[in-house]
Parts: C-alpha cells; sequence; structure tokens
C-alpha cells in the first residue's frame, strides 16, 4: 500500500470515528434533553393553592398564615362561582321535566370539570381518594382542566374517508339564556385569583412518600428500594466475582472443567434478565423460600446472579493486567502464593476490579425484569433494613413501567415519570462516576 492511500484511509478513518461520536452525542442529547427538562419539573413548577393546602393537610408542612391568607383571598373569588351554581340548581328545579332533563345531563359533566379544577364543591360528600381533595395543584395541569371546563370535545365523523376530526366546541352556548352562563367567563378571568399560582421548589419529591398512587408527594420509597437491591446484589455478587476470577487466573488448569466453567460464565452473561426473573421466583422464593413471597433478598440474590458474569470478567481482565514480575518478585522473598494473591496482585489490580464492580452496580440498579417477580411492588412505603428479608419494596426502575403503562391516570402524573427517570439516570451516572473517580484516586497512590 502506497503512502498516498494509506493517508486517505486514514483521513476516512478519522473521519467517520468523529462522524460516529457526533451522532452519538446528538442522539444522547435527544434522549437527555427531554429527561432532565421534563424531570426538573417535579420538584421546580408553579404550584396552586390547592398544593399549599395538600401539603398542609398531608405532609403537615408549609406556612400557616400565608397558607390561610392564601385560602381566604382565593375563597373570596370562589364564592361567586358557588352562588352562580347554586342559582342555576334552583332554577333547574323549576324547569319542566323535559327540559330538567336535558339541563342535568349537561350540567352534571359542568360540575365534574369544575370539581377536577377547584376541588370539591359545596354540598359535595367528602371524597375517599386524597386526589378528588383537593383541585389542582400544578399551574400548568389547571390550564389542561381549565380548558376541559370551557370546552366540550366533539368529533367530526362526516368523511368516511378519512378518521374522525375532534374540535371543541363552547360549553357556554349550551347554557345561553339560563343563569349559568355568566359561569364562564368569570372562571376564565379570574381562575389566577382563584388558584393563586406560586412558583414552588419541592424538594418533597426526593424525600417524601407517595400519597394515592403518586397524584402527591415523593419518590423516596422508590429510591431507597432502589438503594437496598442495588446494594444487596453487590454484597453477594462482589465477593463471588472475585473469588471467581482468582480461581480462574491464579488456580484453574486447562482442561475440561476449566472450559466448561468459562463457557458457563459467558453463557451467563448474554442470557435476556426476564430469564434471571424467571429463575429468581422459581429457585430462591419457590425452591429455596428465602422469603415467602417477594422480598428484598430474593430480588438482590436475582440481580447477583446477573451481574456475576461482568464482575468475574471485570477482575479477571484486571488481575491478567497485573505485570508477572510482581508475583515473581514477591515468591522470591519467599512469600506464599496465596500471601502473594493477597498483598500484591489484588491491591495492584484493585483499580480495575472496583471500576468492574460499581458498573455492575449501576446496572443492577437500572434493572427491571429481574426484580418484577422477586422483589418489587408497584405502591408501598419505605422499609427498614430489618425488613429487606421478608418484605418487597417499590423500585425506581418498575415503578417508571408501571406509572407509564399501567396507571389509571398515567397523563395526570407525567411529571413524576419523568421525575423518576432523571433520578434513575442521576444515580447510574452518580455511580459510573465514583468508579473513575475511584479508580484515578486508587492508580495514584499505588504509583506514589
Amino acid at each position: 500500500m502506497n503512502i498516498g492511500t494509506r493517508k486517505i484511509l486514514d483521513r476516512s478513518f478519522t473521519a467517520v470515528g468523529i462522524g460516529s461520536i457526533i451522532v452519538m452525542a446528538f442522539a444522547l442529547m435527544v434522549v437527555v434533553v427531554p429527561i432532565v427538562s421534563n424531570g426538573i419539573g417535579a420538584v421546580f413548577f408553579t404550584g396552586t393553592v390547592e398544593h399549599r393546602k395538600m401539603l398542609r393537610n398531608e405532609f403537615q408542612r408549609g406556612n400557616v398564615e400565608h397558607l390561610a391568607s392564601g385560602v381566604a383571598s382565593s375563597e373570596r373569588y370562589r364564592a361567586r362561582v358557588y352562588e352562580i351554581l347554586g342559582t342555576f340548581e334552583a332554577e333547574l328545579e323549576r324547569m319542566e321535566p323535559e327540559k330538567k332533563r336535558a339541563y342535568t345531563s349537561k350540567y352534571s359533566q359542568t360540575r365534574t370539570a369544575l370539581q377536577a379544577l377547584l376541588g370539591p364543591l359545596p354540598g359535595d360528600r367528602a371524597p375517599m381518594l386524597t386526589r378528588f381533595k383537593y383541585g389542582q395543584t400544578r399551574w400548568e395541569k389547571a390550564g389542561e382542566k381549565l380548558h376541559d371546563l370551557l370546552y366540550e370535545s366533539k368529533w367530526d365523523n362526516s368523511n368516511a374517508e378519512i378518521m374522525g376530526k375532534e374540535y371543541f366546541v363552547s360549553r357556554a352556548t349550551a347554557f345561553e339564556g339560563t343563569s349559568l352562563a355568566p359561569l364562564f367567563p368569570y372562571i376564565k378571568g379570574n381562575i389566577e385569583k382563584m388558584l393563586l399560582p406560586e412558583f414552588t421548589v419541592y424538594w418533597g419529591f426526593i424525600t417524601d412518600s407517595s400519597v394515592d398512587s403518586h397524584f402527591f408527594g415523593g419518590i423516596w420509597p422508590e429510591i431507597q428500594g432502589t438503594f437496598f437491591l442495588a446494594m444487596g446484589a453487590m454484597l453477594f455478587a462482589f465477593p463471588l466475582g472475585v473469588i471467581a476470577a482468582v480461581y480462574f487466573t491464579e488456580y484453574a488448569r486447562p482442561g475440561f472443567l476449566n472450559s466448561m466453567l468459562r463457557s458457563a460464565n459467558s453463557t451467563l452473561a448474554g442470557v435476556p434478565s426476564i430469564v434471571f426473573g424467571m429463575f429468581g421466583l422459581a429457585f430462591f422464593i419457590n425452591t429455596l423460600k428465602v422469603s415467602e413471597s417477594k422480598s428484598v433478598l430474593a430480588g438482590s440474590l436475582t440481580l447477583a446472579i446477573m451481574i456475576l458474569p461482568t464482575i468475574i470478567r471485570a477482575a479477571e481482565e484486571a488481575i491478567l493486567a497485573v505485570p508477572k514480575t510482581y508475583r515473581e518478585a514477591s515468591l522470591s522473598l519467599g512469600s506464599t502464593k496465596w500471601n502473594t494473591i493477597a498483598t500484591v496482585i489484588l491491591p495492584a489490580a484493585l483499580p480495575g476490579i472496583l471500576t468492574g464492580g460499581v458498573i455492575s452496580l449501576g446496572r443492577a440498579a437500572g434493572e427491571t425484569a429481574p426484580i418484577i417477580f422477586t422483589a418489587a411492588v408497584s405502591v408501598g412505603s419505605a422499609i427498614g433494613l430489618a425488613d429487606v428479608l421478608s418484605s418487597p419494596t417499590p423500585a425506581l426502575s418498575w415503578n417508571i413501567y408501571n406509572l407509564a403503562s399501567e396507571h389509571e391516570a398515567a397523563a395526570q402524573i407525567r411529571h413524576v415519570q419523568y421525575g423518576m427517570v432523571l433520578a434513575l439516570v442521576t444515580i447510574v451516572l452518580l455511580l459510573n462516576l465514583s468508579a473513575i473517580v475511584l479508580r484515578a484516586r486508587i492508580s495514584k497512590k499505588l504509583k506514589a
């Protein structure tokens, strides 16, 4: 190959490499930016007086005087709404039966939309679920509910060749000529005075437990459960992985058994994670009965088996990277083989071993399938160390999936879903960064 062709190939490979990095960075930004922007909204947002009521009633938090002043100010403007409703209800009673039936259905829809916006109305029964005790706690959601109150959704199916198109009709037109007609322009013009939006920093999203299936509160049980599961997995997998790596590199002799063990380890690394979940259910819970049903212990053991091949491989490569002269020098001074491994080989390989361990810890924290059948629950409170042997726990990875796909009001709690994703991504990122810092510091000490 002549020099000209080699230069062209070198430049081509360089351009392809740079292009690949740019594409990967762009793809990462496309994924990360929405997560960060929407996830931050779980903590920093514009809250209403309903949010401040909820904090006081459910968590005993907030300035009592400020809340009382806000509630009094809000009620002054809401009183006109209640007056209009009462006047129309009296008018409804005086209507002819046929006309009354027509208006009753429309009024019921209007009243339901108003309850979703402002909370329970005078004369309503005390709601059983917490979500119905308050109006909209977030200002952006209040805008959506205001639109639902002011406009009724209709569908145009006149063209059979295309799908029906949604359009909106003002609810006020259905009540023209009645005492309810002034309600809609009044609410539209005074919604800020009735909800009193304020910029809110809600750190309770990180430290509070959820209320009413994540309609309110925070994600502390999920964060704590993720930590217990990941650390429990490392507690089992890390020692076993290092011991196995020492065996493969220092004691195992070439042969059929060694080949089988290495093949088994490589095969285990490629098994789908859902298979580990089913294995954990069948082996740890149904066979060994480490717990009566789902538990942190069963989930940790399942995750430990899943990350074990990664730890073994990382530790093995780190040990093999230690120069042979270290072994020879230690043995020549009369040290035993085990003493050489414990005092020379493993300390020298420690940066690589710890790096593999922390990366495996990050993977364990982000896995969903292995804990579905062994440890995770959709809703639950934070558990203590004494409960890890017998109790299941919420976890970020499982609850993200559950809230996004199975929650009855998934569209209303998008901020919680994004907040959980951001929390999980942050935890995994911090674990990986800690691996880099830890490796650098240990390497520096070893060189010194």
